[in-house]
């Protein structure tokens, strides 16, 4: 059997049952057969004959039924000083990257590029070398998105282009290896490896582990996958690296998959079931970032604040968390855990000078209690992302959202009551299944009542898998959903201008991120609110030293007082370099 139909054989047999832990061991198997029998030798029948034995004789010494069952117990988190053997095919010389160098490209949302951290911390550690260099790279990765359909269209773009790099390359150079990562890896599978010869590995979410083996088995000349999807994978172990040696921020991924199900949604069938990292390790990646200097962190998660760390015995006896007022879960409320609550209280206690936000919630899952630390904690950013997709009750049902126009309405009353001065941001789909022009014209309604400082908006790309690809009709022509998500643009504008404006004369806290990218005699940086704010780059007092007079560097906190506002970007003068904690005397 061809290597690739092996591994999509055990993960459909696999996908979501009790041994989904041990399902890249039977991929090795497959791998093996398929590398052994592809050997070229002068007389066939010998060929055959001898793989046939040397293939008995390895699979003799090699792991039994007893082996699979004892792997498939209960997960265990790993520890990072472990060292996996190798597969019985593959010499362990032949996991290492012997100074091979590595281009990566991120697409997506900050859930990719904290995966692109976490590939590279693996392939660092088997020997591979980083490069920013297309052209001297000996493997090209890809990490994919897969939320629309523009995004897949970009991929296949990219890899046209790759083509053409890969052609070109000398005899005398190593080949060019190019792997597709992430979520279209994981939708398309065999698809990608049908349609484009060149794309020699396909690795899924849960798969970046084995990379150096699928790129082993690739050195060989073959095609390797691996597209299984993991009920416990959380590479809690994995300590990503940093891409950016200047950043002043990281992305910490606190959990990964969803479990909400929404019909227009490919999160569940890329990304898989939810399931959260242990609080310690988390604790010990925001410890180390502050470490290093960084001033700020983005916990992630496809329903981040749906997190629940269930991975101790007597975590299991906590009291379960509400749910906001007036919403459901589409999914059986789970019981027990450590909650996302708990987990924002001890990140905020790291480090005071770390500013701490998080993305993407559901808005289903913010109780009292989250609200209240928010408001509490200085160093928690007062902004909530809030996803409402539709102003429309009808649309919502039909999304399965888990809520009405009112309940949601309600919430953000309820937020702004519990946090003075919150910044929100929302997310919003023009033209889904059935949608007509009263549902559009009340998510119109629904901007200019709620008038949010930040948006993120979107035309319909129906997904294969999903819910609303099986029972709805995608039946929204394409013009008319243009039409209505230009509509929405213009009106969020209006009314962010209107909701950022309200800045203006004020003093806000800034962290600077560095030059601006249209003018080198200004910085840039952002707000508590997530906004970003452009000033001067002048001289200031640094108010931890009087007298002392400093310019801005990437990382400094600094109190500018804004003069003009737009619907993205807030302008100023600085006023001096400051400290989180020194900064609530004056904001």
């Amino acid at each position: 059997m061809h290597s690739l139909q092996c591994v999509l054989q055990v993960q459909r047999s696999l996908r979501w049952g009790p041994m989904a832990s041990v399902s890249w061991l039977s991929l090795r198997m497959c791998m093996a057969h398929s590398s052994l029998s592809s050997t070229t030798c002068p007389n066939p029948e010998r060929q055959e004959d001898g793989a046939r034995k040397d293939f008995s004789s390895r699979l003799a010494t090699g792991p039994t039924l007893q082996y699979f069952l004892r792997s498939a117990s209960a997960p265990q988190e790993k520890l990072s000083s472990e060292v996996e053997d190798p597969p019985p095919y593959l010499m362990m010389d032949e996991l290492l990257g012997r100074q091979r160098k590595v281009y990566l490209e991120t697409y997506g949302c900050q859930m990719n590029v904290n995966d692109t951290e976490i590939a590279w911390s693996i392939l660092q550690k088997s020997g591979y070398l980083r490069t920013s260099n297309l052209q001297e790279a000996d493997v090209i990765l890809l990490v994919t998105c897969s939320i629309r359909e523009k995004a897949e269209q970009t991929i296949w773009n990219r890899l046209h282009q790759l083509k053409a790099l890969k052609t070109r390359r000398l005899r005398s150079r190593v080949p060019l290896r190019i792997g597709i990562l992430g979520c279209m890896a994981e939708r398309l599978k065999e698809e990608i490896l049908n349609r484009e010869k060149m794309v020699d590995v396909l690795a899924g979410p849960d798969a970046y582990r084995d990379l150096p083996r699928l790129l082993a088995v690739a050195e060989s000349g073959q095609q390797a996958a691996n597209v299984l999807l993991s009920l416990d994978e959380t590479y809690a172990d994995v300590m990503p690296v940093q891409t950016s040696p200047s950043a002043t921020s990281a992305f910490v991924s606190i959990m990964r998959g969803c479990d909400n199900m929404c019909t227009y949604c490919i999160v569940p069938f890329t990304r898989g079931r939810e399931r959260s990292r242990p609080v310690a390790s988390i604790l010990e990646e925001v410890r180390k970032l502050s470490e290093q200097g960084l001033k700020e962190v983005t916990l992630l998660g496809q329903n981040v604040n749906s997190f629940r760390d269930s991975s101790e015995v007597q975590f299991n006896s906590a009291v379960s968390t509400n749910l906001s007022r007036g919403f459901t879960a589409n999914c059986k409320t789970k019981q027990g855990g450590l909650r996302f609550a708990h987990l924002l209280d001890q990140v905020s206690r790291v480090d005071p000078e770390m500013r701490i936000r998080f993305t993407s919630p559901h808005p289903k899952d913010f109780p009292d209690e989250v609200l209240q630390l928010i408001h509490e904690r200085d160093n928690v950013c007062k902004q909530i992302h809030l996803p409402a997709q539709s102003g429309s009750s009808r649309v919502l049902e039909a999304m399965r959202r888990g809520y009405s126009r009112e309940a949601y309405v309600e919430l953000v009353h309820h937020i702004r009551e519990s946090i003075p001065g919150v910044s929100l941001s929302s997310d919003f789909i023009a033209g889904f299944c059935g949608e007509t022009e009263e549902d559009h014209v009340q998510t119109v309604s629904l901007l200019r009542e709620v008038q949010y400082n930040m948006g993120f908006l979107f035309a319909y790309s129906m997904r294969q898998k999903t819910r609303a690809y099986h029972r709805l009709k995608d039946d929204v022509p394409e013009e008319v959903k243009l039409r209505r998500l230009e509509e929405l643009i213009t009106v969020f504008r209006e009314e962010a201008t209107k909701a950022n404006q309200t800045a203006v004369g004020c003093t806000q806290l800034v962290l600077v991120e560095g030059l601006s990218k249209r003018s080198a005699a200004d910085l840039c940086g952002r707000n508590d609110g997530n906004l970003k704010v452009i000033f001067p780059d002048a001289e200031m007092e640094d108010v931890s030293n009087p007298g002392l007079r400093v310019r801005a560097q990437p990382g400094d906190y600094v109190l500018v007082q804004i003069t003009s506002a737009g619907s993205q970007t807030l302008k100023g003068h600085v006023l001096c370099r400051t400290t989180l904690k020194d900064s609530s005397a004056y904001c």
